[in-house]
């Protein structure tokens, strides 16, 4: 197979609910933790995420807003691997509440119970530079965005 197109990308990540985001600490350490990816778009190496003001996420990204995403698909056949995808990129803190509703979403307030009015709510603007993946045994490629 060639190699993977934004387009291409956008397909296998249609079915992944969940990215990991990963920043780097005011101390320099890693930390994760689990945001919920919009499947409804086109992914064209900008991705958006919910959050508050108030988490280390937004701590951390204004320490330092190069962060990672991971993603992974769900299993195949019984002994196929997932798609996986990893991006590097820089993060932005978005504040304007009437850029939120593009990229709201219903199954959001299952975390943030007054939607887009919810206190402190900010949304996380991730541009990708670079993104690897890996669909398979022996799928392996990178999209340089930068």
């Amino acid at each position: 197979m060639a190699d993977m197109t934004l387009s291409d990308l956008a397909k296998k990540m249609s079915d992944i609910d969940v990215a990991m985001l990963v920043t780097r600490t005011g101390n320099r350490e890693i930390a994760a933790r689990p945001m919920a990816h919009d499947t409804r778009s086109d992914y064209d190496g900008v991705s958006y995420y919910f959050t508050t003001e108030d988490t280390g996420t937004v701590a951390d990204i204004a320490h330092d807003p190069h962060v990672g995403l991971t993603f992974q698909g769900r299993g195949g056949i019984v002994g196929q691997r997932p798609f996986m995808m990893v991006v590097a990129g820089v993060a932005e803190v978005i504040r304007d509440r009437a850029a939120f509703k593009t990229h709201w979403r219903e199954d959001l307030t299952r975390w943030f119970a007054r939607d887009i009015d919810t206190q402190g709510l900010v949304m996380l603007k991730i541009t990708a530079t670079r993104i690897h993946y890996w669909d398979g045994n022996e799928i392996e490629g990178e999209v340089v965005l930068v």
